[in-house]
């Protein structure tokens, strides 16, 4: 057994354990003041340190501290981001201790702001960069990367958030996701490889910006974007056998189709159509354990028709299916609105991807007015347009419903369609809310609620975690289905009194390994998996949760 080997970490290129200042270098073996009296004097730290040996508690303890200090959230971002960057273990050691807190500074809504000012913070390079310019020439990009690949996110940075086109800035969410993907379900960092597929931007200002990292053209389209995305995920097949792709905030015209065409051939998904059909699915298994009714008698009105509608719309018609509703009496419980107003069959050129939602009504121009007219149980906004869900769209929801169910899902806070105080106020307190970005308690009336977030976290890394344990050649709707049920289930009584319709974030490592095992179990049955059957599924997940704990490295 190698040294590596040895402190449980993934082998890069080479087993060989350096020593000295190279060992200080490196952020997935550095513990700084950490280690111990006999690792420095066996790794020839001795002299590179200040002489007090501190444990990883005091350790975590003092960056707190320091980063409680500082002004705003952007600077808090920027100094989490350096200790990634100097000792990874310590970073997952203080997000998994600290989830509540410091979730919102590595992940939405602080990285909306930081991808925007990505190229002005700027410090040191995290995953791979790869360009058009680098057609031919992917694999041996791919080949620079010094681990075993298991988990691949990437992105091309034109729809980041409810930000729009922030071209190679948009390398933040890859990172942010995988970051989470270890802090919330025990992915080894290793395994976690952030991509940005550099095509060029649309985006003026970062063009004419000096300081933009990205490639200093407008967005490459056409055959020649078609072509490097097959490269890079034909050769991520080759070097990195069975890696998991996340497709990840790719315009509404791009991720439609290459989940289409890749979700046959390799195990992959779009988290931003998949992920968030799960978690809203979720999210309304838990309100109706409040209203006591049924998925198929409710209405859903989406404010939004693009890639996160049309998602959560397909999984809610697959659940109505499940209790009894035929496939086309499930789709006309699902409406889309979108710029022009409510998507309708008379409608034309409408994208594939309404068509399945264009049902027969009278064209409606207004948001407020399809409210009316259709009478919805439910409006879910996922259309990042901030403030749409005003005091008439609130008041009218709770006129028409006892309990009105009001999922405000874009993020980040700017993109919010109604803020939690809002939501609570203008329905009398009524409301069963969930939110894209997160919201202090509110108190009306004597009474407080606890709004949470329904943040994809609570999905993705699970389905991350039961694709790799279980070796799954492909991630399908049934495993997604799956869970959001695991999910819903981890919403207690008491979540449900203060009107939460998730579970609380610190349990999200509970929460992750239930998913895992559920994904797994799909896998297993439906013949999709490369691994044996464990005996006990739950037991095995779990056993494969890597912890942010210091290892011995002597």
């Amino acid at each position: 057994m190698t040294k590596l080997e040895k402190i449980g970490a993934p082998l890069p290129a080479t087993d060989v354990m350096p020593r000295g200042f190279a060992v200080l270098q490196d952020p997935t073996l550095n513990k700084g003041t950490g280690f111990t009296e006999r690792e420095r004097a066996a790794l020839g730290l001795r002299g590179l340190l200040p002489p007090h040996v501190l444990s990883q508690d005091e350790q975590a303890a003092r960056a707190m501290k320091y980063m409680r200090q500082l002004p705003n959230d952007l600077e808090k971002y920027i100094a989490l981001n350096a200790l990634h960057d100097r000792n990874e273990t310590l970073f997952f050691r203080i997000v998994c201790d600290h989830i509540d807190e410091i979730q919102p500074l590595i992940y939405t809504p602080t990285v909306g702001l930081a991808c925007q000012k990505y190229g002005h913070i700027f410090q040191r390079p995290r995953g791979l960069f790869i360009g058009v310019n680098d057609r031919g020439h992917v694999a041996e990009v791919l080949q620079n990367w010094p681990y075993p690949a298991g988990l691949i996110v990437v992105t091309d940075g034109e729809r980041i958030l409810g930000l729009g086109d922030l071209g190679a800035n948009g390398m933040g969410i890859p990172v942010g996701k995988l970051a989470l993907y270890v802090a919330c379900a025990g992915i080894h960092p290793n395994l976690c490889l952030p991509v940005m597929l550099d095509t060029g931007t649309d985006n003026a200002e970062l063009l004419s910006d000096p300081y933009y990292i990205g490639l200093r053209h407008r967005r490459v389209r056409g055959a020649a974007y078609d072509d490097l995305v097959e490269e890079f995920v034909t050769a991520a097949q080759k070097i990195f056998p069975g890696v998991i792709i996340q497709f990840e905030d790719f315009a509404t015209q791009n991720a439609f189709r290459l989940l289409t065409q890749y979700r046959d051939r390799l195990p992959t998904f779009n988290d931003d159509i998949q992920g968030t059909a799960a978690v809203a699915l979720a999210g309304m298994f838990s309100a109706l354990r409040i209203t006591g009714g049924k998925l198929i008698d409710q209405k859903l009105l989406f404010l939004g028709a693009g890639e996160a509608a049309t998602g959560i719309a397909d999984l809610v018609v697959s659940a109505m299916m499940t209790q009894g509703l035929t496939e086309e009496q499930a789709l006309h419980r699902c409406w889309l609105t979108d710029s022009r107003g409510l998507v309708v069959k008379s409608r034309t050129g409408l994208a594939g991807h309404k068509l399945r939602y264009a049902h027969d009504h009278a064209p409606v121009g207004e948001f407020p007015a399809a409210i009316k007219a259709l009478k919805p149980t439910a409006i879910i906004g996922v259309a990042a347009i901030g403030g749409t869900f005003t005091r008439d769209v609130l008041e009218e929801m709770a006129r028409i419903n006892e309990r009105p169910i009001i999922f405000a899902l874009s993020n980040p806070t700017s993109k919010a369609e109604c803020v939690a105080e809002e939501a609570y106020r203008h329905t009398g307190g009524r409301a069963l809310f969930a939110c894209g970005s997160p919201f202090d308690p509110v108190t009306l009336d004597g009474t407080t609620f606890v709004p949470r977030q329904g943040n994809n976290s609570y999905i993705f890394p699970g389905v991350g975690l039961g694709a790799i344990a279980s070796g799954a050649r492909r991630i399908t709707d049934e495993m997604f289905m799956g869970a959001a049920h695991a999910l819903a289930h981890c919403v207690t009584e008491a979540d449900l009194a203060q009107g939460s319709l998730y579970p609380a974030l610190p349990r999200i490592r509970e929460v992750s390994a239930g998913i895992a095992a559920k994904v797994a179990q799909v896998a297993y049955r439906r013949g999709l998996a490369t691994r044996p059957v464990p005996q006990d599924i739950a037991a095995d997940v779990k056993s494969r949760m890597y912890e942010a704990v210091y290892q011995s490295c002597v």
